[in-house]
């Protein structure tokens, strides 16, 4: 019979959700880390039973863990990731005199073919390396000395890089947002970089058209049409058809085009779901309405996804890394709330029940499906 597990990351611990096929029964995990923010946790898709840990906390600093059993055990990785045996202060030397410092690890990206290889997303944004499965990091420098560098510039949520996407069908192609730079791909495994913001428009820049400063809430792909990205900006859906050398935006009939996550689901390439929420300024969904919006032409024509799904009175957010879908034959998709809630739709988003309630803010939803 096939099953579920559901990892997600608070801001006081981790949680591991697990179910079958059904998912209407689930069982909830005591807190791992209780107490340290979990900006992500995510799994191998190679090793399952392998997963990485952000785990942060503002007076003790930054640690990486691993667990190579599902869960049920962890231990520190990439001490490198100290600096004198003192965790949290990150100083990186980059060969220059003076070292550079990191704050958090916001993003892991598990390789796609490798177990012991995974991507590292930190604030200030950079890009990490290990093919040692965390034991050791490397840089990859290209990204933060690109050309454009010097003109980077925070959202209000720092400076970092969030979202990485490894291509399944081209070696070496790799995607990352920053938040508030825009979007870059490399078709080297990090050696080089260019900018992928042609067609992006922000009106709070000077130049609303520039080719950096865009805030990129979240990039997402479906891995058996690769070329084809959809983005979730700081205000406007778009949509590229060519590896994002060139943007439209899809945004359509949304009722707002503010939000963070945007998902695609795993059996239908043109089917993609947004949470959108009230304003920059004004973090809830619109009305107290918590809605998920769903286009099953690509973008453009949109509908509510509300069945189960609080109506009123409803004032929490949907962070970008806080929502995800498995990939059994009826599709789930998953997200969590500022509110502690976890939901599931286990019929693409038809019809909404919660997991839990009372969790700590979720930071991050990740899904494993075991068929």
């Amino acid at each position: 019979m096939s099953s579920v597990r559901v990892l997600v990351g608070t801001r006081k611990g981790a949680f591991i959700l697990t179910s079958d096929e059904k998912r209407e029964k689930w069982e909830v995990s005591a807190p791992l880390f209780a107490g340290w923010e979990i900006p992500h946790i995510k799994a191998s898709p190679v090793n399952p039973d392998r997963i990485y840990a952000s785990v942060y906390s503002g007076w003790f600093g930054q640690t990486v863990h691993r667990s190579n059993d599902g869960g049920k055990t962890w231990n520190p990785v990439g001490n490198e990731f100290t600096y004198d045996g003192i965790p949290g202060t990150h100083q990186w030397y980059d060969g220059t005199q003076h070292p550079w410092e990191f704050k958090r690890v916001w993003h892991f990206e598990p390789s796609l073919t490798d177990a012991d290889t995974v991507y590292a997303g930190v604030e200030d944004a950079a890009l990490f390396k290990s093919t040692d499965a965390g034991a050791t990091w490397t840089e990859l420098s290209g990204l933060r000395n690109h050309t454009t560098g010097p003109k980077w510039s925070p959202g209000a949520g720092g400076m970092c890089l969030h979202t990485i996407l490894l291509d399944p069908h081209q070696a070496g192609r790799i995607y990352v947002a920053i938040s508030a730079a825009g979007a870059f791909r490399s078709d080297d495994d990090g050696k080089t970089w260019c900018t992928i913001t042609k067609g992006l428009h922000s009106t709070f820049l000077p130049d609303p058209t520039a080719e950096v400063g865009h805030c990129v809430h979240r990039i997402a792909m479906h891995p058996d049409h690769p070329n084809t990205l959809f983005m979730q900006k700081h205000w406007d859906v778009m949509r590229s058809d060519d590896n994002g050398d060139n943007w439209h935006e899809v945004s359509g009939n949304l009722p707002t085009d503010f939000g963070f996550p945007i998902e695609v689901h795993p059996h239908e390439p043109e089917t993609i779901y947004v949470v959108p929420i009230k304003s920059d300024s004004e973090h809830f969904p619109l009305d107290g309405k918590l809605q998920v919006w769903r286009s099953k032409t690509g973008g453009n024509t949109w509908e509510a996804l509300t069945s189960g799904l609080p109506q009123e009175n409803c004032y929490v957010n949907v962070l970008r890394d806080a929502s995800s879908l498995d990939t059994l034959d009826s599709a789930g998709i998953y997200f969590g709330t500022t509110g502690g809630q976890v939901y599931v739709s286990p019929d693409s988003g038809d019809h909404w029940q919660a997991i839990v309630h009372d969790l700590p803010a979720v930071l991050s939803v990740e899904v494993q499906t075991f068929k």
